[in-house]
């Protein structure tokens, strides 16, 4: 079963793939992007050394999904995979920058993901007022450094594809403690009805 992670940064979503690390000792876990060799040099140059044009970061990401995609997902899709990141983060940070339609950035997310569409997604959800305390204590990365309105408006995109999507789907208020997502991911993931 392949499980993805959304959200925007500063949700939990690491902290709460590591518990899943605990319970499902297991589990494949990776990441978009960064899940492959050529993923984690993407993941450097977009994240930390370059700050690449809108373009250029769009085809870098989807050149990321694309190896994860033939390397790491669909190698495993036998197994409990669990993606931190994937297509729906892919859409909702490249419209609000790109400036390409959704359906454009679908019809390019399509090609690149060879019709590999993951079984659930698990979806944090942070209040304005919560992100801000996060992002308070943290040196930003140079997608977090465009702002808290700019990653407001990309996590109400991902609720908006997350929602429109046929894939099984949780969503969660992620100023929850953490014990308690823990518990509501955990019964998701072990539902085998799904939504």
């Amino acid at each position: 079963m392949y499980v993805l992670f959304e959200g925007i940064d500063r949700a939990g979503k690491s902290t709460q793939i590591e518990l899943l690390r605990q319970k499902f000792p297991d589990a494949i876990i990776t990441k978009e992007p960064g899940g492959t060799q050529l993923g984690q040099k993407i993941r450097d140059l977009v994240l930390h050394s370059q700050n690449p044009s809108p373009y250029a970061e769009l085809f870098l990401f989807l050149a990321d999904r694309a190896e994860h995609v033939a390397k790491v997902i669909r190698p495993n899709r036998d197994k409990l995979l669990i993606s931190d990141r994937g297509y729906i983060s892919g859409i909702a940070y490249a419209a609000q920058k790109v400036g390409l339609s959704v359906q454009e950035l679908k019809r390019l997310n399509t090609i690149a993901m060879q019709g590999v569409l993951p079984d659930k997604i698990v979806f944090l959800e942070l209040s304005e007022k919560e992100l801000k305390n996060r992002m308070g204590a943290y040196t930003l990365d140079n997608i977090e450094a465009r702002g808290i309105g700019y990653l407001l408006q990309v996590q109400n995109m991902m609720k908006k594809l997350i929602i429109s999507s046929t894939i099984a789907y949780r969503i969660i208020d992620a100023s929850l403690p953490k014990e308690r997502i823990a518990q509501e991911i955990e019964a998701f993931i072990k539902d085998s009805d799904g939504d």
